[in-house]
């Protein structure tokens, strides 16, 4: 994919990365070891897959990230080839290691993730600043988990700054976390089906209900609410109108990476000037390419092209 320069800066806050460690096993038997004939270790946190993505895209983009320990310096060493713009705060303790199992028999994928080390206050103070000032009148994009000693208040008052500063705050998280973001109004949300449900305490079997619940969250001051659907795509509503794209057909090897990518996809089409249609285009594009790769590995920017032809928009007039 090639892009002309967008013309807003894009940040991403990553406080909480990981080594991510994928193993492909025919079948997990209880008590016994399982063996894994391929392995793959990737950068890993929301953040930085984002980050990864937007490269991928040649769309320019900051990453600030805490790493840690010897693990932290294995990510630190994976990424100069993957990012631009990284910007570490080293803190003690050890970067966080993910682990995804896929069973090969069942096609089922099992997940297990650490909470990662604490951040010293001042040091987290230091990494907020240095990430709030270079967003400036940009996009801001907050997602991830927190460390256990971060206030899950912080990414509320992180989207206030930067509306304070005439920025567009972006947060893909869930949880309290997401309630207090949504109450500081943000420029865009991407809950999952899931994690939507969640926050509303309410299933949403339906696309209609899917879009009508979002609608309601965009009126309270959210400007674009995005909801991942899995397999079946995704919604975004905007102040415009509401928009439903199907998941594209294509072979799925792992669905991790695929919500970040479509983060990124969003962003890129939000930063270039386009419309809430078009990115949404993006984002399903670059979810599509992201599912096809084994491990946290993510799309080929070759790949998008094609895909963004191939997504079909429907507009739900909700």
């Amino acid at each position: 994919m090639s892009t002309t320069p967008q013309a807003s800066t894009i940040t991403t806050l990553c406080l909480n990365p990981a080594l991510d460690v994928t193993y492909h096993v025919p079948r997990l038997i209880p008590e016994q070891k399982s063996r894994s004939d391929a392995a793959r270790h990737d950068p890993g946190g929301n953040g930085i897959n984002i980050g990864r993505a937007l490269k991928r895209m040649q769309v320019d983009a900051h990453t600030f990230c805490i790493v840690a320990g010897d693990v932290g310096q294995i990510l630190q060493r994976m990424l100069t080839q993957q990012l631009d713009n990284v910007y570490y705060e080293k803190v003690s303790g050890e970067t966080r290691i993910n682990s995804t199992i896929i069973e090969l028999e069942t096609e089922k994928q099992f997940q297990v993730t650490d909470s990662g080390t604490e951040i010293p206050q001042q040091q987290l103070n230091r990494i907020i600043e240095d990430f709030v000032s270079q967003t400036g009148k940009g996009f801001g994009i907050i997602t991830g988990s927190c460390q256990p000693n971060v206030p899950n208040t912080l990414y509320g008052e992180l989207v206030e700054r930067i509306n304070d500063m005439g920025g567009k705050p972006v947060v893909d998280t869930h949880g309290d976390t997401l309630k207090h973001t949504i109450n500081a109004k943000p420029f865009l949300i991407k809950p999952n089906r899931y994690e939507l449900e969640t926050i509303i305490n309410q299933e949403l079997p339906t696309i209609i209900n899917v879009a009508t619940e979002a609608r309601h969250i965009q009126q309270q001051g959210v400007t674009h609410v995005c909801v991942s659907l899995g397999d079946q795509g995704a919604v975004l509503v905007s102040p415009d109108n509401s928009y439903y794209a199907q998941a594209l057909d294509v072979p799925v090897n792992t669905t991790v990476g695929a919500g970040d990518s479509m983060v990124a996809g969003l962003i890129a089409g939000f930063s270039l000037g386009n419309n809430a249609e078009h990115a949404l285009r993006y984002g399903i594009a670059c979810g599509a390419g992201t599912v096809m790769h084994p491990g946290t590995e993510l799309f080929s920017g070759h790949e998008l092209a094609e895909f963004r032809q191939r997504v079909v928009i429907e507009t739900l007039d909700i």
